[in-house]
């Protein structure tokens, strides 16, 4: 345990009045079977929870969004085993600091203690600070513990993620998050909030305890100072003000928001897009996450079929990053309505899927001698590269017949364009070109 552990043991009378330590801070589970949520794994069987119980601990990435638990379970794992936990918050670290972490965990293992070495942030080392922690986490000197709000495939040097299991948590869901707000009512002996007020902070948090808790500890302290019995949405709305407004009285979320916005550009709706596109802008989504959603539909729903989309999302993205709010929301309102008015096809984004699916199935299939590689006699010699046919030196500048794709894998169509469209004259120009290899003596 930290040094900060003792404040869980205070007496809740007391705990009220116990300074400037946040609700949030003072709720902080001491036991696994006190953690909010996370059943995928901390229920019976499932990763954690076995890890838990055995006193084996493994190093991992706790990849999630912020609020759901990834501190306190790096701490309660430290505490199963009784290790030193030593945290690093790679906002503020170096590689001094990480040195230093290393000194203390030889000192602990000359004790005879095991560490648990835990970064925060950990997607804001750069490679040189993450290859730090390589040979130590190889070596067994202490058991890696990172947090990531980011995805560790794209944020993580892939030598440390492969000798580390990352862990996905999620966001609580409105039970997890309406326990935590009974223990803080009974922890600050607050004004109990009416089932309006209740249902609106529990949207408000969009499952993100700490959101939930510091949200509540300020309109307790409102209704503690003006002696109400009940908080209302009224008083929710005084002490939070603006922050409430990405949610109405029904509880809208976050993510039922942006699926709207994406199916309204999928619909060629532009004016429900630029409405959710203003809704969520207007409750305070980061423009830059709507801007990476744009990205995405130009990608999926317009594909091909106007390979302007993507290039518009992109330069809104861009011109969001030079300009900022209010401004550069402008971009992304002409880009949204831009795809929304394109024509649509999702013909890639199929296409793609099929052969992942297939790559992943497959066994690894050699490549075909002839579309090898050759820069050496040796691998000349070896076949590499012979009978390829140069499609510039051929009619048309297509080897009609040529096979592409690796020996005896079934023929197949993946990519079949729609009649909309630049997609309706690729279409027309594919059809050309599998009619020639149709005649052909060697079927592709």
């Amino acid at each position: 345990m930290d040094a900060q552990e003792p404040l869980f043991d205070t007496p809740p009378a007391e705990a009220a009045t116990a300074g400037p330590v946040p609700l949030a801070e003072r709720l902080r589970p001491r036991t696994l079977d006190e953690v909010a949520g996370q059943p995928q794994l901390l229920g019976p069987g499932k990763p954690l929870r076995v890890a838990f119980e055995a006193g084996r601990l493994h190093s991992m990435i706790l990849w999630g969004p912020p609020g759901v638990g990834k501190t306190t379970l790096a701490r309660l794992m430290a505490g199963a085993v009784e290790a030193e936990f030593t945290v690093l918050s790679a906002v503020l670290a170096g590689v001094k600091d990480i040195r230093e972490a290393v000194d203390r965990a030889q000192a602990a293992r000359r004790a005879g203690r095991a560490t648990v070495v835990f970064v925060d942030e950990v997607h804001r080392f750069n490679k040189a600070q993450q290859d730090a922690f390589l040979p130590h986490v190889e070596s067994g000197l202490f058991t890696f513990i990172g947090a990531t709000t980011e995805n560790p495939s794209f944020e993580v040097n892939s030598a440390l993620l492969s000798r580390a299991t990352v862990h996905i948590l999620k966001p609580l869901e409105a039970e997890d998050l309406g326990a935590l707000l009974q223990r803080g009512q009974a922890l600050l002996q607050a004004p109990p909030l009416d089932d309006a007020a209740r249902d609106r902070l529990i949207g408000h948090a969009d499952g993100d305890a700490r959101r939930l808790l510091n949200a509540y500890e300020n309109v307790a302290t409102l209704a503690r100072d003006r002696g109400v019995a009940v908080i209302d949405e009224a008083l929710l709305e005084q002490a939070l003000g603006e922050q409430l407004r990405r949610y109405d009285k029904g509880g809208d979320q976050f993510y039922d928001a942006i699926s709207a916005l994406h199916k309204s550009v999928r619909g060629s709706d532009p004016d429900a897009a630029l409405y959710w596109l203003a809704r969520m802008l207007d409750g305070g989504v980061d423009p830059r996450y709507v801007a990476r959603r744009l990205l995405r539909m130009a990608s999926e729903d317009i594909g091909l079929a106007d390979p302007r989309a993507l290039h518009l999302a992109v330069d809104a993205a861009e011109v969001y990053e030079r300009l900022g709010s209010p401004e550069g929301e402008l971009a992304l309102a002409q880009a949204a309505v831009y795809l929304a008015i394109a024509p649509k096809s999702n013909a890639v984004y199929s296409a793609w899927n099929q052969v992942r699916e297939l790559v992943r199935s497959d066994g690894t299939r050699p490549v075909p001698e002839h579309l090898r590689n050759a820069p050496t006699r040796l691998m000349k010699q070896l076949g590499h590269g012979a009978g390829y046919r140069y499609a510039h030196d051929e009619a048309g500048g297509f080897a009609a017949g040529e096979r592409y794709l690796p020996e005896g894998l079934p023929r197949s169509r993946f990519y079949e364009p729609v009649a909309r469209g630049l997609e309706l004259r690729i279409g027309e120009r594919l059809a050309e070109l599998r009619a020639l290899n149709a005649a052909a003596d060697k079927p592709r």
